[in-house]
C-alpha cells in the first residue's frame, strides 16, 4: 500500500468507528467518572500501557485527579493506593491480557468502580467490569492486521473525549488551566497579558494633537517605538502616528508635510488592547487584517487614557 492508500483506509476504518460505537456506553462510562469521588487509574499493557498515560496525563493536565498504574506493579504493593472512591480504567484490544485479568479480583476487591476499552465486548475483561466501551475498528492499519495502530487511535480518541466532556462538567475556566501549564509556548499563550510586554512610563512617545510634524520628530526617533501616541490633556488617547504615516506624509505633501499639525496626519481611533488582554489576543488584533497589518498596538485603560503601547517584535521575542 501507498502513503495515500494508508491514510485513506485510516480516515475510512477511524470514520466508522466514530460512526458506530455505542454513545450509550460512552455516556454510561462519563457518568461514572463524573461520580467518581477518588482518583481515576488508568491501566494497560504494551501500547495500550502508553495510550493509558497519555489520557492520564490529559486528564491530570484539565483538572481531573488521574493517575497511570502499571499492570505489573500493581500485584507488587501498587495496587495499596486504590479505594472505594476511585475509578480504574482497563484499556486493552482483545479484552484478554493475563496481566489485567489477573488484577481484577483485587480492585473489585477495594470497592473500586472498574471500566473497560476493548474492542472484544464478548472477552473476559469485558464482562467482569462494571462498565465497557467497546471499540468498533474492524481493521488495523498493519498489513497483517496484527500491530495495534487504529485500535489505538480509537482509545486516545475515546479518552479525548472524555477528558473534554468532564472539563465541561467541571466547568474549567482559562485560568484554571493556565495554572496546570505555567511553563512552555502554551503557558505562555495563555498566562503571559499585554501589561508584561508593553512599554510604559518614559519609554511611551507622546504628543499632542496640535503638534506639528516637524516639533515631534526627535520624540518619534528618541523613542524608537516605531510611533508617536497622540493624546489630550487628560492622556486619552486620540490618534498614531508611525514611522510609515511619516513616509507617505513626506511622499504626498513633500517638505509643507514639517509643517502640517499631527492631528491632521495622525490615525483617528486606532486598534488598540488594554494591559489585561493577554499577549496572544494582542497578536491576533494585530494581524486582524492581512491587509492592513499593523506592528504597534497602542494600551488604553478603562478611562481611555494611554498606559503602553505592545510591539509586535517584542510579542514574538517572548517566544509566544
Amino acid at each position: 500500500m501507498n502513503i495515500k492508500e494508508l491514510f485513506n483506509t485510516e480516515k475510512r476504518v477511524l470514520n466508522d468507528f466514530i460512526d458506530h460505537i455505542d454513545q450509550g456506553q460512552v455516556e454510561s462510562c462519563l457518568e461514572a467518572l463524573k461520580a467518581c469521588k477518588g482518583i481515576i487509574f488508568l491501566t494497560g499493557v504494551g501500547k495500550s500501557g502508553f495510550v493509558a498515560m497519555k489520557i492520564a496525563t490529559s486528564m491530570t493536565s484539565t483538572g481531573t485527579r488521574a493517575l497511570y498504574l502499571s499492570p505489573v506493579d500493581a500485584l507488587h504493593g501498587d495496587i495499596g493506593i486504590i479505594s472505594a472512591d476511585d475509578c480504574v480504567i482497563f484499556i486493552s484490544k482483545s479484552g484478554e491480557s493475563d496481566e489485567l485479568l489477573h488484577i481484577i479480583p483485587y480492585v473489585r476487591n477495594k470497592g473500586a468502580t472498574l471500566i473497560a476499552f476493548v474492542c472484544n465486548g464478548i472477552s473476559r475483561l469485558a464482562k467482569a467490569v462494571h462498565h465497557q466501551v467497546v471499540l468498533p475498528v474492524e481493521q488495523e492499519l498493519c498489513p497483517f492486521n496484527v500491530s495495534p495502530t487504529l485500535s489505538t487511535q480509537a482509545a486516545l480518541i475515546l479518552g479525548d473525549v472524555l477528558v473534554v466532556a468532564l472539563m465541561a462538567h467541571k466547568e474549567m475556566t482559562l485560568d484554571q488551566f493556565a495554572a496546570n501549564h505555567p511553563a512552555g509556548r502554551l503557558g505562555k499563550r495563555i498566562t503571559m497579558k499585554v501589561k508584561d510586554l508593553m512599554l510604559q512610563g518614559p519609554a511611551l512617545p507622546f504628543c499632542a494633537p496640535t503638534d506639528h510634524l516637524v516639533d515631534i520628530l526627535v520624540e518619534l526617533s528618541d523613542k524608537k517605538a516605531g510611533c508617536i501616541l497622540i493624546i489630550n490633556t487628560q492622556q486619552e488617547l486620540l490618534g498614531i502616528f508611525t514611522d510609515g504615516d511619516l513616509r507617505r506624509a513626506l511622499q504626498k505633501h513633500g517638505h509643507q508635510a514639517l509643517d502640517k499639525k499631527i492631528q491632521d496626519l495622525m490615525i483617528k481611533n486606532p486598534r488598540h488592547t488594554h494591559p489585561e488582554t493577554l499577549a496572544a489576543e494582542a497578536l491576533r488584533l494585530m494581524e486582524a487584517n492581512p491587509n492592513f497589518p499593523i506592528t504597534v498596538l497602542p494600551v488604553i485603560d478603562h478611562n481611555r487614557h494611554a498606559v503602553g503601547l505592545i510591539k509586535l517584535h517584542d510579542i514574538l521575542q517572548s517566544g509566544l
